[in-house]
């Protein structure tokens, strides 16, 4: 029984014809044009609905912005499909809609759905990289480009007011599995079907830069290397997409907790689209690890955000048993007993 990742995230869009621009832009592939609802996709397969804010089709959950109303997980066989779903069904409600859709609301208030899928196949081809004294590119120039294509959803990011009873759903109820934790913001995870570093990461709302209510932060796309996501940026600031957000205050950047480097685009719909490379991948045979924040997140940036300003302490200890996300649960418990 897997979870394969990401099949499609639903958004809810003030306007949708600014939004398909921006995401075509982007690189996604267009599927579909309509008056009422606009898709997109990733070379996988994995899709990107656009419909009106205040659809009715949209769950109402995160009513409050226009913005990321839905994120459906791909399962990778019918019968684990259905057990996924009979264990829903113990403490909540779960509807399943005409294209096979199982909807439910997730610990935190995040609308969710699973849906049985296989991603399309596609081949990740980078260039070898060359340095002094190892050369692996002789006599051979890189790839000219023409475009970038992201090629999956690598993982979403959400804002919720208690990341541990978060991760604890995902990983008891739909079998995610521990990666990381940023002790005291978030943890991350994976589904068990996939393998790179996280597929969801559960931020704290104690986080300096978190929102007033629970939400959508952002969506992260795999490209194949760090050439396509500069050509990437290139094309969106040609395209004319002013940037007030994350990536004034961050530019070019790399987690040192994932190792990706990464940049930010502002959504016009809300949140951030990101561009996501050489991410670290694992499998079961990974150690979680518990990082100070400042120390796991960020190793470099092209712009260093104020909240990175100063001495960042060196703290990272392996945490096979899930001690610290045990210990935050229970400071957390004594704070609500007080």
């Amino acid at each position: 029984m897997a979870i394969l990742g990401i099949e499609a995230v639903v958004y809810g869009a003030k306007d949708l014809d600014t939004n398909f621009r921006f995401w075509r832009d982007f690189g996604l592939q267009p599927l579909a044009d309509g008056p009422e609802e606009k898709v997109l996709a990733c070379q996988n397969g994995a899709r990107l609905v656009l419909r009106h804010h205040g659809d009715p089709r949209l769950p109402t959950a995160y009513a409050h912005q226009a913005s990321v109303h839905e994120s459906i997980w791909g399962v990778d066989t019918p019968a684990a499909f259905d057990t996924l779903v009979a264990d829903l069904r113990r403490d909540r409600e779960v509807t399943i809609d005409s294209d096979g859709v199982a909807h439910f609301i997730a610990e935190g208030g995040i609308p969710m759905g699973l849906k049985v899928w296989q991603p399309k196949p596609f081949v990740s081809c980078p260039d070898e990289v060359n340095a002094p004294g190892r050369i692996r590119r002789l006599n051979q120039h890189r790839k000219w480009r023409l475009a970038c294509r992201p090629k999956c959803i690598n993982h979403i990011v959400f804002f919720v007011p208690d990341y541990v009873a978060a991760y604890e759903f995902f990983r008891d109820r739909l079998g995610f599995r521990y990666t990381d934790h940023s002790r005291g913001i978030g943890i991350f995870v994976r589904a068990d079907g996939a393998f790179e570093h996280h597929n969801i990461f559960f931020v704290s709302m104690d986080l300096p830069i978190s929102p007033e209510k629970p939400g959508f932060m952002h969506l992260s796309f795999g490209l194949e290397d760090i050439d396509e996501l500069m050509l990437g940026v290139q094309r969106m600031q040609q395209a004319g997409w002013q940037q007030d957000g994350y990536n004034t205050k961050y530019g070019l950047c790399r987690h040192r907790i994932s190792s990706a480097i990464y940049y930010y685009h502002d959504i016009p719909s809300g949140g951030e689209a990101e561009y996501n490379v050489d991410t670290d991948y694992v499998d079961d045979n990974w150690i979680p690890r518990a990082w100070e924040f400042k120390f796991g997140s960020l190793l470099w940036a092209t712009q260093v955000h104020e909240l990175w300003q100063g001495p960042v302490e060196m703290d990272m200890q392996f945490d096979p048993d899930g001690a610290s996300i045990a210990a935050v649960k229970a400071a957390s418990a004594r704070s609500c007993s007080c």
